[in-house]
C-alpha cells in the first residue's frame, strides 16, 4: 500500500478571487449573489468538472486547468499554475505550499468566456519543419469568445483575431492552435458542385490567418491523397505536442485513430490533385497537416513508409483490433504516460465500459514514425497520470485508488486523513493480529489522522522483520463496500500532485511520493534501470517503491539500509537470517563513511554480477555476494579499500559449487575489478589502459575524469572530439535510450573560444560539459590535481574571449566579470556617476557636474586642468565687465561703453556651448522621470567694484535682432550631447521635454538635434516627428532634419528620405506644389541627404547633388540669399554619398562627376540644365546677374570638398594636381586666397599617404613663385616691386600653410603623434608672433586670425581627447582676447578646440575612418561665422557633427575587489606599417588607445595585476563592446601587490621585503600580515584560526608553523585552493604514522600526487615554460614521499613482512595487522596473489630475475626491492 503525502482541501484559487475582482463586483454582482449559498451545500454533487458545465443560476459556467510552473526565465520551478475561467473572466494564478499563491494575471473580456488555454507560438523566419527547437517561443495565454480569439502574450503584446465560424473546441499544438469547427445540424448537404467544408483549421501565429487543415491518408496500395479534413463524424479527443500527435474520434464507425500532426510541407500542396485552386492560395503552404496511423496489420509498415518518405506517417497503430473495432463509446479522457523504464503508453478512458486502454508505442530509430504495440486493458473509472515518477493513479470501480506504472501494478494509495473505503468486518476496529500490522503509520502522520487516531494500531517504530516485503499484498485483496464519501474522479495532476473529486463535492489534493529521495539510492536505481532487461526492472523498481512508500515510509537515513534490504530480498537472501541486517547501525556508520559522492558518481564501481548488478555501491553487503560467487579478484579490491570492513576469511558461502559454475557473466563484467585510481595511475605512469567501463548518464563524473586525464597527461588532443572509445568502453545492455545519445552530444567539444594549449583546451571542454568549481571540490585531493594543474597555467594567461564559465572555473574574477558585464545590455556602467541631479542647487547648473570625476582626476592627476576648462566653457555666470571710467566720460557714456564691452563679451559667451558639448559628449544618463536640465546661457554681466548688473536689454545701445537664436540652439545640442547612447530613452520621454515657452523652442530644436547624433531619435514616434515638423518653427526643422539622418547614417532609409526630400525642390517630381521652404532647412535637408546616403553612390542623388552645387538662382527672387551655403552643403552632400569612391563609381561614367566638379571649381560656361528641372531655370533671375558662366564664388568651396571626399585616401595624382595651387601671378589673381586652403587641404587629403608630419612637408606645398617672393611678417619696410601684388602673395602664402597645416590635423586626427604635435605647435606659435607683428595689415588681421583658428583646431585634432597642457594655454590665452578682430566665428573656433581637447572628458578621441573625415569636414570647415546669426557660407548646426567622427577609445582598469578605477601598465603592440616596423609601447591605463585598426595586441602587464592579452588580430569586436561600456576593464591584484596609488616605486609590497632572506621567511611569515595578500574571506579565517598561537602551545608549535608556511606558500604563489590538499595529505601522513589509516582512499591521492608531478608530461611542461610558477611546494613533496616510505618500512621491519607473505601465499594473518597490510599493498602497487603463480616465483634465485618476471607485472622497482627478501625466501627484508 502506498501512503500519498500532504492531504490539502483545493479549491481554484481563481474562484476567490472571481468574487472580489473589482470589475467582476461592478458588473455581475446579480448574478453571483446567489453563489454563496450554492458553494457550501452539499448536495450539489460533482460542481466542479473538466468540462462539465455546471451552470449557477444559469448564467456562470466555471471551470479551470492546471499545468507544472513555467518560470520566466527557464530555470526549474515546482509549483503549479492556475488558470480559471468563469463568466467574462480568466485568472492566471501561480502558487504551491513553499511559496503563497497569487493572481499573475487577470483577463475581462466582452462576452462569456468559452475556453482559455496556454499555448506557445513559434516566431521563426522560416517556416520548415526541420529546425523548430531552435526557434523562439512566443508562450501566450488564448481566450475564446464567440466571435474571437484573445491572445495575451507574457511579454505583454496582445492580439486579437476575429473567428469566421463557430468554434466547438480548440487544442493547442507545437506549432499553433488547432480549431474545430462546431456542425450544425441544419448544413446543407453539399450538391455535387459543392466542396464541403473543411472541419479542422489551424492557425500558427497570432498574425497569421486561419487555414484549414490538410490531412494525407496514406492507402497501402497506390499514392496517398492529400485533402482538407471535411469529415463531420471526426471529433479530437486528444492533442499531444512531444509527440506531436493527435486522437480522433469518430462518432459513426466508433473508431479512434491517431495522426501525426506536422506543419505542411509546399509540395504536398502543389501535387495534390483534390485541392481546387482557391483552397490551395489559401492554405499558403502554412498549415499544420495531419497523416493518419492506419489500422492495417503491421506487416507492411516498412512498405508504407517506403512508398511515401515525406510523410510523418507511422506504422500501423493498433494490431490488437478487437478493441477498436467494438462500436467503443468515444473516449473521456486520454493521455500518454510512461513507466518507471521509459516505455510511453497512450491511455483512453471508455467511461462507458469502466475501461482504461494502454496503447504501447515508441519511435521508430530515425524519429521520424510511431510503432505502435498492443492495447492492454485495465478496470478503471478514472485515471490521471503522475509524471513526475512516470506512474498513473487508477480509480478502479470499487472506489479504490490504485497506482500503475505502465500497466504494472505498483499498489493502492491509501490516503491518510480520508476514511478508506471500509474493511468488510463486524467491528471497525481491526484487531492487532490482523495482516493490517504491516500497514501502520509512523508518528508524523498521525497529525493529519485527526479523530481516525484511536482506531489504528499504535504506531510500529522501524519493522524489522520483512512481513511488510511479503505480506502487504494481501490486505489488498480483502473486498470493500462504498460507505459514506468516496473518490468520484481524478483530475489535474501536475508533477506528483493530483486532485481527487469527492462524491460530496469537495475536493483534496494529493502528493503521491517520489521514488527515492536520498541521491544514492536514486543512483542505484537508474544502475538497475540501464542494466537489467526492462520487465526484471519494472519487477524490481515496483517492489522498490511499495516497500519505500508503504505508510509510515523510511526516514532518509534508514531509505539506504531499506533499498539494501529489499535488494538482497529480490536476490533470494532470507534477509531475517542474514547476520549483517541485524547489525544495521553499523552499516549506517558505514554509509557515512563512504560519503555521498563517493559512492554515488565516484565508487570505483565493477559490475558485480548479471541481474543483481546494483549491490555494487555497498562494499559490505558486495562482499558477501562476492565470496558467495568465489569472485576472488574483486574481494580484494574491496579489502584493499576497506581493510577495516572486509573480513578476508572465516565467511561460509551460500551457494554451492555447481551453480557457481553454471553462472553465466555479461559481456561487460570484466576479471578484474575496474577502479578509477588504478586507471589514473596508469596514465601517470605512462603504462597502457584499458578503456574504462562506464554507464552512460549514471557515471558521468568518472567519465569526465577519464576523458580528462586522457586529454591533459596523455595529450590526445581527439578524446573529446570523437567518442573515445579507446579510453571508455559503455556499458551497454539495453539498446542505447534516446537521453543517452543525447548525453553523448552534450559532452562533444565546440570550439566556442580561442584555445591553443592542452590545458586551455580542458578547461574550455569542462565548462562547456558544465563542469563548475563546486564539482572539483567534491572531486578527490589526488584525481582533481592534474585538472587543477591544468587551471593553475589558464590563470597565468587567459584569452580575452573565454565565456564567463571557463573564467569562473579558472579563478580569474576580473575576466569572469568582464564577460558578465559583456553579456548584459548596455546600461548605467560601473563609471558612471550616480549624482543627483538637484546636488549643485546652490550654484547655478553650468552643465558640466555629470562628469565623472574619478577617472578624471586619474587621467589628469596633477594638476586641476579640469577646474580651468569647467570655468572657461560655463555660460550659466555673469561675466565681468570691467571698463575704466575716465573723467571725460560722462555716467550716460560710461553704461554705453560698458554695454559696448559686453555686447563684445557676449558675442565669446554664445561661442561657449559648441565647446562645452565637446566637453560633456556622452557623460549623463538621463533620470526617465525628469525632464533634462539645459543650462540657461547667462548674457548679463556684472562690473565692479559693486557688481552691478549690466544688462543688453536697456535700450541703450542696439543690439542685432534674434541675436541669441543660434546660440541657445548650440546650447541644446550641448545639453543633448551629454546623454549617453547606452541610456534607455523612449518617444514619451522625448516628448516630455517640450518646452512650455516659445523662448525655449531653440533649445528644443537643439536637443533634438543632439539625440539624432547619439542615436535615440530612432525611438522617436513617425508622429511625433510630422508633429513637429507641420509647426513651421525653422530651428525645429533643421535640428529635426538633421538628427533624423545622422541617426540613420549611411542606411538608404526610405522613410527618411522622403521626410528630407519634402524639403528639397530638386528631389521633388517637377508638377509638385512649390513648398516654401526656409533656406536653412534645404541646406540642413541636403546634407541629411549625404548623411543618410553616405558610402552608398547612388546614382540618382548623386546626379541630383551635383546639378545643386551650381543651382542657379530663380527669377522670383528665391535661392538668391546665402546662396554659398547650400552650394556648398550639396558639394558636402554630394562627397558623402560617393564618399571614397574614387574612379570606381559604378554606372556614373556618363555624369563625368570629376569634370563638372572642375569646371565648378575653375569655373568656365554654364552648361545647359538637363533633367526634369529645366523648366524651372528658363529665365534668369531678374536680381542677380550672372551671365552664362559659372559664379565660382559660390560653388568653388563645394566642388573642392566634394573632390577630396569622393577621391580620399585614394592617391590619385591627376585629381590631385588639379588641385595644386596656382604658380604663376597671373592664375594666383584669379583664385580668392581663401580657395587656396581648400584646395591644399583637398590635395593632401587625396595624398592621403604623403603626408608627413614636419614642417618641411608643410612648406613644400606653397609654390616657388610664393616660396621666394613672401615677405617674413617680421620685416619692417616691404620690398617693392611692380608686378607682383604682395597682399595677393602674402595671403596666399598663410592659406596654403593652414590648409596643409588642416590636412595634419585630419591624418592623425586623434593620434597624439608627437612630430605632428610639435609641427603644428611651431606654426601656431608663429601665427600669433605674426598677428602681432608690425606689418601684420599686409595680410589682413582677419586672414591671420582665420588661420590661426584652423591650426590651432588641427592642434586640437591630434591631440584629441589628451587634454595636452601646451594646447590648453593656446586655447586659454586666446578666450582672453575679445576686442578687436576677435568675431563670434573665431571665439567658437578656439572654443570648439577646448572642447576636442578634452573630448567626451578624456573618454572619447576623434578616429580616421572615411566616414569620420567627412564628418569633420563639415564641422570644421574653415570659413567660420562673422557674427552669431551668420549663416552665409556655412551652416552653423553643422559644426556638430563632430560627433560622428568621435569613439570611445579610453582604457579605465577597474579592480575588481574594490570596484574603483585604478592604474595599469599596459603594452600595446602596433602592427607593422609601411613607415615603421612592428612595435611595442608602454602606457599607464586609464589612457587613450591609438586607432584599434593599428593595433596587434595590448597586454596588462605584470607584475602587480595578473596578465590580460587583448588579441586584435582575432578580431577587434571584443575590445570595441569593451570601450563602448565606459572602457571598463576589470583587473585584480596579484597577491601581495599594492596598486599604483598606494605604492608608486613598487617598494612596500610583502614580496619585495621577503625576497631578500628567501628561508627564513616561513619563521618571519606573520599571520596578521595575510590581509595585504589577499582578500579571500576563507584564508584569512584560516590564518585567523590556524595560524595564531594559542596559550598553551605545548606541541602544537611544529602543527603552527606547518599551516604558516603552506598559507604563505599557496598565497604568495597563488594557489589557495590548494591549501585543503596540503592539510590532507599532512593528516594522512600523520594517520598512517599512528597506523590508523582505516580505509586508502587518502594514501591513493598521495600516491596519484608523487606520481603526478613525476610523470613525464608534467616534466616536459616544465622543461618547456621554465618561469612558470610552481605548482605545489617542492619541499612539501619529498618529506610526504619520505614520512610514508619511512613508515611502511618501520612496518615492514616490525613484523610486516610475515604478513605480506602470509597475503601473497594466500594464508589467513592477524586482523590487527589488516589496515597497515593493505596501506602497504597499495601504496606499492603490490599485484594481487593470484597473478602471483601465472610467473612462477617460487625458485627464483636472484633480484635480476624477479626483475624480468615481475616486468609484465608493471610494478614499481621500489616496490620489488621491498618484497624480494620475501620472494627471495631470504627473510631479512632489504630496507633501502
Amino acid at each position: 500500500m502506498i501512503a500519498a503525502g500532504d492531504l490539502q482541501e483545493f479549491v481554484p484559487f481563481g474562484r476567490d478571487h472571481c468574487k472580489h475582482h473589482p470589475n467582476a463586483l461592478n458588473l455581475q454582482l446579480r448574478q453571483l449573489q446567489p453563489a454563496s449559498e450554492l458553494w457550501s451545500s452539499d448536495g450539489a454533487a460533482g460542481l466542479v468538472g473538466s468540462l462539465q458545465e455546471v451552470t449557477i443560476h444559469e448564467k456562470q459556467k466555471e471551470s479551470w486547468q492546471l499545468r507544472k510552473g513555467v518560470s520566466e526565465i527557464g530555470e526549474e520551478v515546482d509549483y503549479d499554475e492556475e488558470l480559471y475561467m468563469a463568466g467574462n473572466m480568466v485568472i492566471w494564478s501561480k502558487g504551491s505550499k513553499s511559496q503563497a499563491l497569487a493572481v499573475y494575471k487577470a483577463f475581462t473580456v466582452d462576452s462569456p468566456v468559452q475556453q482559455a488555454l496556454w499555448c506557445d507560438f513559434i516566431i521563426s523566419q522560416d517556416k520548415s519543419d526541420k529546425d523548430y527547437s531552435s526557434d523562439e517561443v512566443e508562450r501566450c495565454i488564448c481566450i475564446l469568445q464567440s466571435s474571437c480569439i484573445n491572445m495575451h502574450s507574457i511579454e505583454g503584446k496582445d492580439y486579437i483575431a476575429s473567428l469566421p465560424f463557430q468554434v466547438a473546441n480548440v487544442w493547442p499544438t507545437k506549432y499553433g492552435l488547432l480549431f474545430e469547427r462546431s456542425s450544425s445540424s441544419c448544413e446543407v448537404p453539399p450538391g455535387p458542385p459543392r466542396e464541403p467544408l473543411p472541419t479542422l483549421f489551424s492557425m500558427l501565429h497570432p498574425l497569421d490567418e486561419i487555414t484549414p487543415l490538410v490531412c494525407k491518408s496514406g492507402s497501402l496500395f497506390g499514392s496517398s491523397r492529400v485533402q482538407y479534413v471535411v469529415d463531420h463524424a471526426m471529433k479530437i479527443v486528444f492533442l499531444h505536442t512531444d509527440p506531436s500527435i493527435v486522437m480522433t474520434y469518430d462518432t459513426v464507425q466508433g473508431l479512434h485513430s491517431v495522426w501525426a500532426l506536422r506543419r505542411v510541407k509546399t509540395e504536398n500542396v502543389a501535387t495534390s490533385s483534390s485541392l481546387t485552386a482557391h483552397l490551395r492560395s489559401l492554405s499558403k503552404g502554412d498549415s499544420p497537416v495531419a497523416s493518419p496511423f492506419q489500422n492495417y496489420s503491421s506487416i507492411h509498415s516498412q512498405s508504407r513508409s517506403a512508398s511515401s518518405p515525406s510523410l510523418h506517417s507511422r506504422s500501423p497503430s493498433i494490431s490488437n483490433m478487437a478493441a477498436l473495432r467494438k462500436k467503443n463509446s468515444q473516449a473521456s479522457k486520454v493521455f500518454i504516460t510512461s513507466d518507471l523504464c521509459g516505455q510511453k503508453f497512450l491511455c483512453y478512458l471508455v467511461e462507458s465500459e469502466l475501461q482504461l486502454r494502454c496503447v504501447k508505442f515508441q519511435e521508430s530509430n530515425d524519429k521520424t514514425q510511431l510503432i505502435f504495440g498492443s492495447v492492454t486493458n485495465i478496470q478503471a473509472k478514472d485515471a490521471a497520470p503522475v509524471e513526475k515518477i512516470d506512474t498513473m493513479l487508477v480509480l478502479e470501480s470499487s472506489g479504490n485508488l490504485v497506482l500503475y506504472t505502465g500497466v504494472v501494478r505498483v499498489g493502492k494509495v491509501f490516503i491518510p486523513g480520508l476514511p478508506a473505503p471500509s474493511l468488510t468486518m463486524s467491528n471497525t476496529m481491526p484487531r492487532p493480529s490482523t495482516p493490517l500490522d504491516g500497514v501502520t503509520t509512523a508518528n508524523p502522520l498521525s497529525k493529519l489522522l485527526g479523530s481516525l487516531d484511536e482506531v489504528l494500531v499504535s504506531p510500529v517504530p522501524e519493522l524489522r522483520d520483512s512481513s511488510k516485503l511479503h505480506d502487504s499484498l494481501y490486505t489488498e485483496d480483502c473486498t470493500f463496500q462504498q460507505l459514506g464519501t468516496y473518490i468520484h474522479s481524478i483530475r489535474d495532476p501536475v508533477r506528483n500532485r493530483v486532485t481527487l473529486e469527492l462524491s460530496n463535492g469537495s475536493m483534496v489534493r494529493i502528493t503521491i511520493p517520489e521514488i527515492a529521495t536520498s541521491e544514492l539510492v536514486q543512483t542505484c536505481l537508474q544502475a538497475i534501470k540501464f542494466i537489467l532487461p526492462k520487465e526484471i526492472a519494472v519487477q524490481m523498481l515496483v517492489k522498490w517503491y511499495s516497500v519505500h512508500s508503504a505508510p509510515g515510509g523510511p526516514s532518509d537515513h534508514s531509505e539506504w539500509n531499506l533499498f539494501v534490504t529489499c535488494l538482497m530480498n529480490m536476490m533470494g537472501y532470507n534477509t531475517d537470517r542474514l547476520a549483517w541486517t541485524r547489525n544495521f547501525l553499523r552499516v549506517a556508520v558505514l554509509q557515512d563513511l563512504m560519503n555521498p559522492h563517493h559512492c554515488a558518481s565516484f565508487s570505483r564501481r565493477g559490475p558485480v554480477a548479471p541481474h543483481v548488478s546494483c549491490c555494487r555501491e555497498d562494499r559490505v553487503h558486495s562482499c558477501l555476494f562476492l565470496l558467495d560467487l568465489k569472485l576472488e579478484p574483486y574481494i580484494d579490491h574491496y579489502y584493499r579499500d576497506y581493510p577495516t570492513l572486509v573480513r578476508t576469511t572465516g565467511q561460509v558461502c551460500a551457494i554451492d559449487q555447481g551453480q557457481t559454475g553454471s553462472m553465466q557473466y555479461p559481456p561487460f563484467f570484466t576479471p578484474e575489478p575496474p577502479s578509477v585510481y588504478q586507471w589514473v595511475s596508469s596514465c601517470l605512469k605512462g603504462e597502457g589502459v584499458p578503456p574504462y567501463p562506464y554507464l552512460p548518464g549514471i557515471c558521468e563524473r568518472g567519465r569526465l575524469v577519464v576523458l580528462s586525464i586522457a586529454l591533459y597527461i596523455l595529450g590526445d588532443e581527439s578524446s573529446l572530439s570523437d567518442e573515445s572509445s579507446q579510453y571508455l568502453s559503455r556499458i551497454s545492455i539495453a539498446p542505447l535510450k534516446p537521453q543517452a545519445e543525447q548525453e553523448e552530444s552534450r559532452f562533444s567539444f565546440r570550439h566556442s573560444a580561442s584555445v591553443s594549449s592542452l590545458g586551455e583546451r580542458l578547461v574550455v571542454w569542462m565548462t562547456n560539459v558544465g563542469f563548475t568549481l563546486r564539482d572539483l571540490e567534491t572531486l578527490p585531493f589526488g584525481i582533481a590535481l592534474p585538472i587543477r594543474d591544468a587551471i593553475y597555467h589558464c590563470r597565468e594567461q587567459p584569452a580575452s574571449d573565454w565565456p564567463e564559465a571557463v573564467c569562473l572555473l579558472i579563478g580569474r574574477q576580473d575576466l569572469s566579470k568582464q564577460a558578465c558585464e559583456g553579456n548584459l545590455p548596455k546600461g548605467k556602467s560601473v563609471l558612471s556617476s550616480d549624482v543627483p541631479s538637484g546636488t549643485e542647487t546652490e550654484e547655478e547648473d553650468d552643465g558640466m557636474n555629470d562628469m565623472n570625476q574619478e577617472v578624471m582626476s586619474l587621467i589628469w592627476s596633477e594638476d586641476l586642468r579640469v577646474q580651468d576648462v569647467r570655468r572657461l566653457l560655463q555660460s550659466a555666470h555673469p561675466v565681468r565687465v570691467n571698463v575704466v571710467q575716465y573723467p571725460e566720460l560722462s555716467d550716460h557714456e560710461f553704461i554705453e561703453e560698458k554695454e559696448n564691452r559686453l555686447l563684445q563679451l557676449c558675442q565669446r559667451t554664445m561661442a561657449l556651448p559648441v565647446g562645452r558639448g565637446m566637453f560633456t559628449l556622452f557623460s549623463y544618463h538621463p533620470v526617465p522621470t525628469e525632464p533634462l536640465p539645459i543650462p540657461k546661457l547667462n548674457l548679463t554681466g556684472r562690473a565692479p567694484p559693486r557688481n552691478t548688473t549690466v544688462d543688453l536689454n536697456s535700450g541703450n545701445i542696439d543690439v542685432p535682432p534674434n541675436m541669441t537664436s543660434w546660440a541657445s540652439f548650440h546650447n541644446g545640442v550641448a545639453a543633448g550631447l551629454k546623454i549617453a547612447p547606452a541610456s534607455q530613452i523612449d518617444s514619451a520621454w522625448i516628448v516630455y521635454n517640450k518646452p512650455k515657452h516659445a523662448e525655449l523652442a531653440n533649445e528644443y530644436a537643439g536637443f533634438l538635434m543632439a539625440l539624432g547624433l547619439n542615436g535615440h531619435l530612432t525611438k522617436l514616434a513617425t508622429l511625433n516627428i510630422h508633429d513637429y515638423l507641420t509647426k513651421g518653427h525653422e530651428m525645429t526643422s533643421i535640428g529635426l532634419l538633421l538628427g533624423v539622418a545622422a541617426a540613420k547614417l549611411g542606411t538608404m532609409d526610405m522613410s527618411v528620405t522622403r521626410l528630407l526630400s519634402i524639403h528639397i525642390p530638386a528631389l521633388l517630381p517637377p508638377t509638385s506644389t512649390e513648398l516654401d521652404v526656409p533656406h536653412n532647412v534645404q541646406v540642413a535637408a541636403v546634407v541629411g541627404i549625404g548623411l543618410v546616403y553616405q558610402g552608398t553612390a547612388h546614382r540618382h542623388t548623386a546626379e541630383v547633388l551635383l546639378a545643386e552645387i551650381g543651382r542657379p538662382p530663380g527669377p522670383e527672387m528665391e535661392y538668391c540669399t546665402d546662396r554659398e551655403s547650400y552650394s556648398l552643403a550639396a558639394g558636402l552632400a554630394l562627397g558623402m554619398v560617393c564618399l571614397g569612391h574614387g574612379s570606381n563609381l559604378i554606372g556614373m561614367s556618363d555624369l563625368n562627376v570629376p569634370e563638372q566638379l572642375y569646371q565648378y571649381m575653375v569655373g568656365g560656361h554654364r552648361r545647359f540644365q538637363a533633367g526634369m528641372h529645366r523648366e524651372k531655370h528658363k529665365s534668369p533671375s531678374y536680381q542677380i546677374k550672372e551671365g552664362d558662366t559659372i559664379n565660382v564664388d559660390v560653388t568653388c568651396p563645394g566642388a573642392t570638398l566634394a573632390l577630396a571626399m569622393i577621391y580620399l585616401k585614394t592617391n590619385n595624382r591627376p585629381i590631385a594636381d588639379w588641385l595644386r595651387a596656382p604658380d604663376t601671378m597671373y592664375l594666383l589673381d584669379f583664385v580668392k586666397p581663401e580657395f587656396l586652403l581648400l584646395r591644399t587641404l583637398a590635395r593632401c587629403l587625396i595624398l592621403w599617404d604623403d603626408i608627413l608630419p614636419n614642417s618641411k612637408w608643410v612648406d613644400s606645398n606653397v609654390p616657388q613663385i610664393i616660396r621666394e617672393n613672401s615677405i617674413s611678417l617680421s620685416e619692417i619696410e616691404l620690398p617693392c616691386s611692380e608686378d607682383l601684388n604682395l597682399e595677393t602673395l602674402s595671403q596666399a602664402h598663410v592659406y596654403i600653410i593652414a590648409g596643409a597645416c588642416l590636412s595634419l590635423g585630419f591624418r592623425f586626427a586623434g593620434s597624439e603623434n608627437l612630430s605632428a604635435f610639435n609641427c603644428l605647435h611651431k606654426f601656431a606659435k608663429d601665427f600669433m608672433t605674426y598677428l602681432s607683428a608690425p606689418n601684420a595689415s599686409v595680410t589682413g588681421p582677419y586672414n591671420l586670425e582665420t588661420c590661426l583658428s584652423v591650426v590651432l583646431l588641427s592642434l586640437a585634432m591630434v591631440m584629441a581627447g589628451s587634454g595636452n597642457l601646451k594646447v590648453l594655454q593656446l586655447c586659454r590665452f586666446l578666450h582672453m582676447k575679445t576686442g578687436g578682430e576677435m568675431n563670434y566665428g573665431f571665439h567658437l573656433a578656439h572654443h570648439m578646440a577646448l572642447g576636442l581637447l578634452f573630448l567626451g572628458g578624456g573618454r572619447y578621441s576623434l578616429s580616421t575612418s572615411n566616414s569620420s573625415i567627412a564628418a569633420l569636414l563639415c564641422a570644421l570647415y574653415p570659413h567660420f561665422p562673422a557674427h552669431s546669426t551668420d549663416n552665409r557660407y556655412h551652416l552653423q548646426a553643422l559644426r556638430h557633427l563632430y560627433v560622428l567622427a568621435a569613439e570611445p577609445r579610453l582604457l579605465v582598469p577597474v579592480d575588481v575587489d574594490t570596484n574603483m578605477p585604478c592604474y595599469a601598465l599596459l603594452e600595446v603592440t602596433y602592427k607593422g606599417t609601411q613607415w615603421y616596423e612592428q612595435t611595442k609601447e608602454e602606457l599607464m591605463a586609464p589612457t587613450l588607445l591609438p586607432e584599434l585598426h593599428l593595433l596587434k595586441q595590448i597586454k596588462v602587464k605584470g607584475p602587480r595585476y595578473w596578465e590580460l592579452l587583448i588579441d586584435l588580430s582575432k578580431g577587434t569586436q571584443h575590445l570595441k563592446s569593451i570601450l563602448s561600456k565606459d572602457g571598463v576593464l576589470y583587473v585584480k591584484l596579484r597577491a601581495g601587490q599594492l596598486s599604483y596609488k598606494e605604492d608608486p616605486m613598487g617598494w612596500q609590497s610583502l614580496l619585495a621585503q621577503t625576497v631578500a632572506n628567501r628561508n627564513s621567511e616561513a619563521r618571519a611569515f606573520k599571520p596578521e600580515t595575510i590581509s595585504t595578500f589577499t582578500s579571500d574571506p576563507a584564508l584569512l579565517s584560516f590564518a585567523e584560526y590556524f595560524c595564531k598561537p594559542t596559550v598553551n602551545v605545548g606541541q602544537k608549535q611544529e602543527l603552527l608553523d606547518l599551516f604558516s608556511s603552506v598559507l604563505y606558500e599557496c598565497v604568495t604563489q597563488e594557489t589557495p585552493e590548494m591549501l585543503p590538499a596540503y592539510i590532507a595529505m599532512d593528516q594522512a601522513v600523520r594517520r598512517l604514522g599512528r597506523r590508523e589509516m582505516s580505509e586508502t582512499s587518502d594514501l591513493w591521492q598521495i600516491k596519484l600526487v608523487l606520481e603526478f608531478f613525476s610523470s613525464r608530461s608534467h616534466q616536459e611542461r616544465l622543461q618547456n615554460q621554465p618561469n612558470r610558477g610552481l605548482f605545489m611546494n617542492s619541499e612539501f613533496l619529498p618529506v610526504v614521499k619520505c614520512t610514508t616510505d619511512n613508515t611502511l618500512d618501520q612496518w615492514l621491519q616490525a613484523g610486516g613482512d610475515r604478513c605480506v607473505h602470509a597475503y601473497l601465499s594466500g594464508q589467513p594473518c592477524e586482523e590487527s595487522q589488516l589496515s597497515m597490510l593493505a596501506c602497504f599493498l597499495v601504496y606499492h602497487s603490490v599485484p594481487a596473489p593470484q597473478h602471483l603463480p601465472s610467473i612462477g616465483l617460487e625458485g627464483s634465485t636472484s633480484f635480476a630475475e624477479l626483475l624480468f618476471k615481475f616486468k609484465q607485472l608493471k610494478m614499481p622497482v621500489r616496490a620489488l626491492l621491498r618484497l624480494a627478501p620475501l620472494l627471495l625466501g631470504n627473510p631479512q627484508p632489504m630496507v633501502m
